[in-house]
């Protein structure tokens, strides 16, 4: 979940159902669940996903909860290699860590990276994380965003200047978001051992890029190491599926009207939506764009359309369901019980997996 609700419902009831959300995937049997942070959009409230699954981990026994992301350049790496290892030890390793440099240019601005290179402040961040963990007080790392030293007020034999280090070792699975074609990121990560995440916002044809580049960073990859998210809607009637999963009747078309305005009209990402990068921003709208990314349908449509999307961008392992904001809550947690109880193994039947 990213999530994305309308920004005029009340942040204490979209979290609530954000909550109950990942309660009910865990009951039914959902393996993963990842959720995103942004300090700067009441649409995205949630402003610490780490403080947010926090939440749950006590409440869930076996879905594995995950950082959807970390936006490392907002914050201090110290800060969040303790805070990552905490919920680590709360999860007793239960834990996906994704990280990412951040979209949203709200959130760069009033952190005060907007315009910088957020990518080397992220890999900076990051390799300090990572050195933190593997090292020990008092570190002294210095970059050229961020320094971390205890070397002045370290009192080793009480434990003072030492930073916690994560329960799996030697650090949490890493995961990154994949949202540009052919992305030169999903390339870096395969080469140190991460694996992506393909965006559910993407096409088709921009998904299957991800796999050639994974390839690239890591020939000897595997499919089980890719997760790609699409976003999903399954009811028990076509004309349902397709009124709530496709037109404004439903939360995916407001959705993608609130996506295609942060990336196309903000942040001019464009070509994320359209195949011929000669067509128009002006043509690319909730309308057009809804029908062609959110599979809805019913059980036996909705998993043909899961294999055929799968045979077509390559052998990814894990499939994300992505969660909307339930506009209507029986249809919310229908789809996710027909996904988890008849569709996936219809799908998996039909991989022979």
């Amino acid at each position: 979940m990213m999530p994305l609700h309308p920004p005029k419902r009340n942040a204490w009831e979209t979290l609530a159902e954000d909550r109950e959300a990942i309660l009910l995937a865990d009951k039914l049997g959902y393996s993963e669940a990842l959720v995103g942070e942004h300090v700067t959009d009441l649409a995205e409230n949630v402003t610490s996903c780490l403080m947010f699954l926090a939440s749950v981990a006590h409440e869930t026994k076996q879905i594995v909860l995950g950082s959807g992301t970390i936006n490392m350049p907002n914050s201090h790496p110290a800060a969040i290699a303790a805070q990552v290892a905490m919920i680590d030890h709360l999860l007793k390793g239960r834990f996906i860590m994704g990280i990412s440099p951040g979209g949203l240019m709200s959130d760069a601005e009033v952190f005060g990276n907007y315009k910088k290179d957020r990518n080397a402040i992220f890999l900076e961040s990051i390799n300090m994380v990572l050195d933190i963990w593997k090292g020990e007080a008092p570190y002294d790392l210095k970059g050229q965003f961020f320094e971390v030293s205890t070397a002045n007020t370290q009192i080793p034999e009480i434990g003072q200047g030492k930073i916690l280090k994560p329960y799996q070792k030697p650090h949490p699975p890493i995961v990154v978001t994949a949202v540009a074609p052919f992305s030169k990121g999903v390339t870096e990560a395969a080469k140190r051992g991460w694996n992506p995440i393909s965006a559910n916002f993407l096409l088709p044809e921009w998904v299957a890029s991800h796999w050639t580049k994974f390839k690239e960073g890591r020939p000897d990859g595997k499919g089980e190491d890719w997760r790609v998210a699409k976003s999903i809607f399954v009811a028990d009637d076509e004309k349902t599926a397709k009124r709530y999963g496709h037109t404004s009747e439903g939360p995916y078309h407001f959705y993608f009207k609130q996506l295609i305005r942060k990336l196309v009209g903000a942040a001019g990402r464009g070509n994320l939506f359209k195949l011929d990068q000669n067509e128009p921003d002006a043509s690319i709208t909730a309308d057009t764009v809804t029908p062609k990314l959110v599979i809805a349908g019913t059980v036996d449509s909705v998993a043909e359309q899961i294999v055929a999307f799968r045979r077509k961008v390559g052998p990814f392992g894990t499939l994300y369901y992505p969660c909307h904001d339930w506009m209507d809550k029986k249809l919310a947690r229908r789809s996710m019980e027909l996904m988890a109880e008849e569709v996936m193994p219809r799908v998996n039947a039909a991989l022979n997996e």
